[in-house]
C-alpha cells in the first residue's frame, strides 16, 4: 500500500470536519433543526407552510458554497472511474438506503452520533462496515 502525499491534507481535512461539526452544532442550537441533507432535501418535497424558506436557503447555500469557495483556491479535479449508468444506479441505491435507515450519513454520522443516538449509532455502524466490506470485496476478491 503507498500513500498518495500530495492527496494527503490532514490540517485540510481536519478544519474541514471542524467547520462541518461546529456548523451543524450551530444549526441545531439556533434552530432546532437536523442538518442531514436528506431530511432537508425530502422536507421540500412535502413542503409545510413556514418550512419552506429555510430548507431553501439551506440546499441554495450547498449549491452556491463551491462558487465561494473557487474565489480563494481552485476547485480540486475530480476522478471518477465509472461510468453514467453506475453513477445513477449508485445514487439510486443511495437514495433507497436513506429511505430504509431514515436518513443520510451526515444526519446520522455527524448529527446524530452528536446527540447520542443508538439509532444512529446502528446505522453509521452499518454504512461503514458496508463501506468496508465493498472496498475489501472490490480491490481484493473482484479485480484480484
Amino acid at each position: 500500500m503507498t500513500v498518495d502525499w500530495d492527496a494527503f491534507t490532514p490540517v485540510a481535512s481536519l478544519a474541514g470536519g471542524a467547520l462541518i461539526g461546529l456548523s451543524a452544532a450551530l444549526f441545531v442550537l439556533l434552530n432546532g433543526r437536523i442538518a442531514g441533507i436528506s431530511g432537508v432535501l425530502g422536507g421540500l418535497l412535502r413542503p409545510v407552510r413556514g418550512d419552506l424558506g429555510w430548507r431553501v436557503a439551506f440546499i441554495v447555500g450547498i449549491v452556491i458554497a463551491p462558487w465561494v469557495y473557487v474565489l480563494f483556491t481552485a476547485l480540486p479535479m475530480p476522478r471518477i472511474d465509472a461510468g453514467w449508468a453506475v453513477l445513477v444506479l449508485a445514487g439510486l441505491l443511495v437514495g433507497v438506503g436513506t429511505r430504509y435507515g431514515s436518513g443520510c450519513t451526515s444526519g446520522h454520522g455527524v448529527c446524530g452520533l452528536s446527540r447520542l443516538s443508538p439509532r444512529s449509532l446502528v446505522a453509521t455502524l452499518t454504512f461503514m462496515g458496508a463501506g468496508f466490506v465493498t472496498v475489501f470485496v472490490l480491490r481484493h476478491v473482484v479485480v484480484a
